[in-house]
């Protein structure tokens, strides 16, 4: 009886130690993201994504979300931190780590999509793309609104422009930045506030969002808008290896809950940036400046050739890359 009573033990303590395994195995999957925890993305986009993997899995996976560069500061190091295994999911945008999404980045050119049907001409386009994802999987991609000139001085020409170094996101942003006459700083968002603040830069280059996630409301005092602008890209990325650990059923299930939460990520961008800009018009001593008709021209006149040089370029050296842009254009 005695021995019979251990063994039983044993059994217990071999079946606790393999439910113990299994929720830990559950657990194990993680969402690096250098954001504040505060960002609007928090509950609605990224703590979103995560019940709907532990939903269309049954909670045979589990997603943990680390924010604030929980597991490494750094925004433009975030491509390396999935890549490695840092992090099994990251955020991240694409432009941060230009080199390695070249044709991805075509999108942001003026003209080749729309911020209200971008997100969804992204996904229809898809197929031109997923050779420079290679090394990781691409989960979900969404797209901002489009981006405006936040300064401490108006910007009503394309002369005010003149000698400004402006924040932008990417080296195509910064291409059309430089075509207006000012000088391109490449900076990751959170760190325009200080950068502002102190006169590292003269103006930033990002979408409306930034009053309120990045807090420019309190860094600039003019918004202006009206030219033809750019539109940025975000992606979640999965380490290759860890998504092809899953099984055929849960790879289908993350593939599902990232392009859902691509379109709601979209939508919450494009209604914080509609938030941001009337909360930015409204505030005392701030101004929003819509260009006249007249002023964008100007800052237009050399939109169509910075495109077509970069497209061009870009082709003779990936082709493909043209094709990709038809396709956008085509939705």
């Amino acid at each position: 009886m005695k021995h019979t009573r251990n063994f039983k033990r044993i059994l217990g303590g071999v079946a606790l130690a393999a439910i113990a395994a299994t929720t830990t195995m559950a657990s194990d999957l993680r969402l690096a993201n250098f954001l504040s925890p505060n960002h609007p993305y928090e509950q609605p986009v990224f703590k979103a994504f995560a019940s709907r993997v532990a939903e269309l899995t049954n909670n045979s996976l589990s997603v943990e979300v680390f924010s604030g560069g929980e597991l490494g500061a750094g925004p433009v190091e975030q491509y390396n931190r999935v890549v490695d295994g840092v992090a099994e999911f990251v955020f991240t945008l694409p432009g941060y780590t230009a080199s390695n999404f070249p044709k991805t980045l075509l999108m942001e050119l003026p003209g080749v999509i729309d911020e209200a049907t971008g997100t969804q001409a992204l996904w229809s386009g898809i197929k031109h793309i997923e050779d420079e994802y290679r090394r990781t999987k691409l989960v979900a991609i969404w797209t901002n609104g489009q981006n405006v000139l936040y300064s401490k001085k108006p910007i009503n020409s394309i002369e005010d422009m003149d000698g400004l170094k402006v924040r932008v996101p990417s080296r195509n942003a910064g291409a059309l930045v430089e075509s207006w006459g000012a000088t391109a700083v490449s900076m990751p968002a959170p760190a325009i506030f200080n950068a502002l603040q102190t006169g590292v830069i003269d103006a930033a280059f990002i979408d409306s969002t930034a009053t309120n996630a990045f807090k420019l409301i309190d860094a600039a005092d003019y918004i202006t808008t009206g030219m033809a602008s750019s539109i940025s890209p975000f992606v979640i990325l999965m380490n290759r290896d860890a998504f092809e650990d899953l099984s055929a059923d849960e790879q289908k299930a993350v593939e599902q809950a990232g392009r859902e939460i691509s379109m709601t990520a979209n939508t919450v961008q494009l209604a914080g940036a509609k938030a941001g800009l009337e909360k930015f018009a409204a505030a005392k001593g701030k101004q929003v400046i819509t260009l006249s008709a007249e002023a964008a021209a100007k800052f237009d006149a050399n939109v169509g050739d910075v495109v077509q040089n970069i497209v061009s370029a870009l082709e003779a050296d990936k082709p493909g890359a043209q094709a990709f842009v038809d396709a956008l254009r085509a939705n």
